[in-house]
């Protein structure tokens, strides 16, 4: 067994309860917490000043930083510019509010609708995602605090975005077993700028294949591809998932390999 290189942390959903009571009831447990913003409409969704100057608090009761998952009910490779404006102005909003606590990350989808578009569908899409972060990227203090989340489609397709606008990305292992992206791979094309792993286990017996459950559902071979990149890795992986047995699960997976893993 060895000790765990990395800083670990779960979400703010692993109990069915709001963002505050969760990190209060967890956060002893961790070193970061994944708050989810996965909503931005209406505005009253979206954690109030009052929410943020709590959870600063808390990270210091607690010591524990955050990452920040940004809204996904908006998209900044939208077909449409307004869209995509309104996309960014919203990201903006979101990432000010946080301004106030210790966030080491904000984590983007770019959104692309399958099937895999066709050569002028993927150049459109390419265009209209440059063109979205080009909206919102010029107005940040640090652009490499947000990472664009490897989704379904292939990583490789982030990488001209991610190294012109200076970008970072959260590599989330669990969509790569998903869909079949090849983990190395991933490490090799990005290495330093992975500022965040997303890890959740994936039952790929059942069709559409079930994710962001325990790690402790893995097949043997899976677990040996999404645990041989943690040996080495000393940026923060998240537990992606959003139930206390599927934590519990995965924590009890981690044990197997690393020392320094919490039990809940």
């Amino acid at each position: 067994m060895m000790k765990r290189p990395f800083r670990l942390g779960t979400t703010s959903f692993i109990y069915p309860d709001h963002i505050i009571p969760n990190v209060k009831k967890i956060g002893a447990f961790f070193d970061e917490i994944e708050l989810l913003v996965f909503e931005s409409n209406p505005q009253e969704v979206i954690p109030s000043r009052n929410d943020v100057r709590e959870l600063a608090g808390l990270s210091r009761d607690l010591d524990l930083t955050y990452n920040v998952h940004l809204p996904t009910d908006i998209s900044l490779s939208a077909q449409h510019l307004r869209a995509r404006q309104e996309a960014a102005d919203t990201l903006k909003r979101v990432i000010e509010r946080f301004s106030l606590a210790p966030v080491t990350s904000f984590t983007l989808h770019l959104e692309m609708d399958e099937p895999m578009p066709s050569k002028d569908g993927m150049a459109a899409w390419q265009n209209n995602a440059r063109q979205g972060l080009e909206l919102l990227v010029p107005d940040l203090e640090a652009p490499a605090m947000v990472g664009l989340e490897t989704l379904w489609y292939p990583p490789d397709l982030l990488k001209n975005l991610v190294d012109d606008l200076g970008l970072s990305v959260c590599a989330d292992l669990g969509h790569h077993i998903k869909y079949g992206h090849d983990i190395p791979r991933t490490f090799e094309l990005f290495g330093p700028k992975i500022s965040l792993i997303h890890l959740h286990g994936v039952d790929t017996r059942l069709e559409p294949p079930q994710d962001h459950i325990g790690l402790n559902k893995l097949a043997p071979d899976e677990v040996k591809k999404i645990m041989n990149p943690l040996k080495h890795y000393t940026g923060a992986v998240c537990l992606e998932v959003f139930k206390l047995a599927d934590l519990q699960g995965s924590l009890a997976a981690l044990a197997e390999i690393f020392g320094g893993i919490p039990c809940i």
